[in-house]
């Protein structure tokens, strides 16, 4: 039964992975004869940029999953605590509100560290103190 479920598993994640590379962008430039390394990096480089994106929504996805699966084994505890512990639904709830403030984490952070712009040695030397 697994041994199935393993060779279907990896049958879709293969179609997955190559439907995935072959509608990238980066084989456009390949395909028109472009395939110089500052096409890739460029093509990398924009491919990369929506990422952030798709963890947010992965992110955000789980989270609301996990803590609609936590309400529901509070409520089987609510009806029933013998068979079923508190902490289960404690769990799954503090699990999805840690994945659904990923996002927000992270932007914060990025505010408070900055894009990475360094300062220049002009702007040190024009500074009055």
């Amino acid at each position: 039964m697994f041994k199935k479920i393993n060779n279907t598993m990896v049958v879709a994640s293969a179609t997955l992975a190559t439907s995935i590379l072959f509608s990238n962008s980066a084989f456009a430039a390949v395909a028109a004869g472009g395939n110089n390394f500052n096409s890739i990096a460029g093509n990398l480089v924009a491919s990369i940029a929506s990422f952030p994106t798709l963890i947010s929504a992965v992110s955000y996805l789980f989270g609301m999953l996990l803590m609609v699966l936590g309400v529901m084994k509070i409520k089987d505890h609510v009806e029933n605590p013998t068979q079923e512990p508190l902490k289960n639904g404690a769990i799954r709830l503090a699990a999805g509100g840690g994945l659904f403030a990923i996002p927000i984490l992270s932007e914060a952070a990025l505010s408070t560290i900055g894009t990475g712009t360094a300062v220049s040695q002009s702007s040190l030397n024009a500074m009055s103190f």
